[in-house]
């Protein structure tokens, strides 16, 4: 299903982090979802309740998946982290994360989204601007792309799904902005403050032809397409937008605090997301519009649902996904599958775009069981939240990128 020119004009991914589908929304009625998982042991343990302010961390790099996966029988979640924990199985009380139920309920939740690659968030964070990340794996070793310079490493994945030979980590392959640009439309990444030197990284920091020169002084990006669209703080998207102001594609990443990341001891998260939303949904952007919101990896958490393996990277586990839109379907949950590549897609058949690589090119749109463009655009409904616009306009900023651990 492709939206007939005009009808999107503007497409928002508003990314959350580390979170599976079992954990964020156990027992959603007609979604697919469990109440117990199995171990190495073949032991069958009830899913426990764990806030989204659980002080607690769990593995999620590529022995992690390997070892929660299992090729396939997904019962080594209590391996991660080459530990013996049964931490992973849990999932976060409805009390906590309404705002996104109710967002459900409203408009789509798709079950059976997959992350493109099979490990943690600098990678998955590459795939959902680039459809890839040059065959990388797990992690940089400082800062998180081009602003770490010639010794800012990270290894390459091999077929046998291995750590390969390092290189650096920055890149030139294309990127959406890139086919944006090409064509005319415009693009915006909002993203935390760089307080110091490599504290703030966005996907965009590690494309080098974006990035451009690293500044002397504070380390960061000088290139005058990332200064122009890389927005900080990313509180910003919603002033911007409340002053009339949205690019045709953008891309929202919390602050830690909000960022639904174990280990934040916050629980702000829902009412950060429900806040763009709602400040996107009251503005003259509405009848124009597609909101996806997504987790960008499991986090560790369990989930019951085996990735379907399309090749080396992936897909990888189960996360959650939200469309939220004045042509937003209407009826059950959404269970075709679906990985990040899908909304790249989605994105690119919006503005007439190619597709940049094999993600995008395999997936099935996002738009199938999520969005209806033959119906009539729908009234935006608002979203309920303990905290609103302002209060994210006025708390003090936590200056920690969203998975700086």
């Amino acid at each position: 299903m492709v939206p007939r020119p005009g009808q999107v004009q503007h497409v928002v991914f508003v990314i959350q982090e580390n979170r599976s589908f079992d954990n964020l929304f156990h027992g959603y009625p007609g979604a697919d979802t469990v109440s117990s998982g199995v171990t190495s042991t073949g032991q069958t343990i009830t899913l426990g309740q764990a806030g989204l302010e659980a002080p607690i961390g769990i593995g999620h790099g590529l022995s992690d998946f390997l070892a929660a996966w299992d090729q396939g029988k997904m019962d080594g979640f209590n391996l991660e982290a080459g530990g013996k924990s049964y931490l992973p199985y849990a999932y976060v009380p409805q009390r906590e994360v309404q705002p996104y139920w109710q967002m459900a309920g409203q408009y789509v939740l798709a079950d059976h989204m997959f992350a493109s690659n099979i490990d943690a968030s600098f990678v998955a964070h590459q795939y959902l601007i680039a459809g890839q990340a040059g065959g990388t794996v797990d992690f940089p070793l400082t800062n998180w792309g081009c602003t770490g310079g010639p010794t800012d490493l990270i290894h390459l994945l091999t077929p046998q799904r291995t750590y390969g030979r390092s290189v650096v980590a920055c890149f030139d392959y294309q990127t959406l902005a890139d086919e944006l640009v090409a064509k005319g439309f415009s693009w915006r990444f909002y993203a935390p403050p760089a307080a110091v030197p490599g504290g703030l990284w966005s996907a965009y920091q590690a494309i080098n032809h974006i990035c451009g020169q690293i500044s002397r002084v504070n380390g960061v990006c000088t290139g005058p397409s990332f200064v122009a669209n890389v927005i900080s703080p990313e509180t910003q998207v919603l002033t911007d937008v409340s002053d009339g102001k949205l690019a045709n594609v953008t891309w929202v990443v919390p602050d830690f605090a909000n960022s639904d990341h174990t280990g934040s001891l916050s629980t702000t998260g829902p009412s950060w997301v429900a806040s763009v939303v709602n400040t996107i949904g009251s503005s003259k952007f509405w009848p124009h519009t597609v909101i996806f919101v997504l987790w960008d990896d499991w986090g560790g958490w369990y989930d019951h649902v085996a990735p379907p393996q399309l090749d080396d990277d992936g897909p990888g586990l189960r996360v959650p996904m939200l469309c939220i839109s004045p042509f937003a379907a209407t009826g059950p949950v959404n269970h075709t599958q679906l990985e990040f590549g899908s909304l790249l897609r989605l994105a690119e058949d919006a503005f007439g775009l190619g597709r940049l690589a094999a993600s995008d090119t395999r997936a099935t749109s996002a738009a199938v069981g999520c969005l209806n463009f033959a119906q009539a655009p729908r009234a935006f409904a608002p979203i309920t939240a303990p905290l609103r616009v302002n209060d994210f306009l006025r708390r003090p900023h936590s200056y920690r990128a969203p998975d700086d651990e």
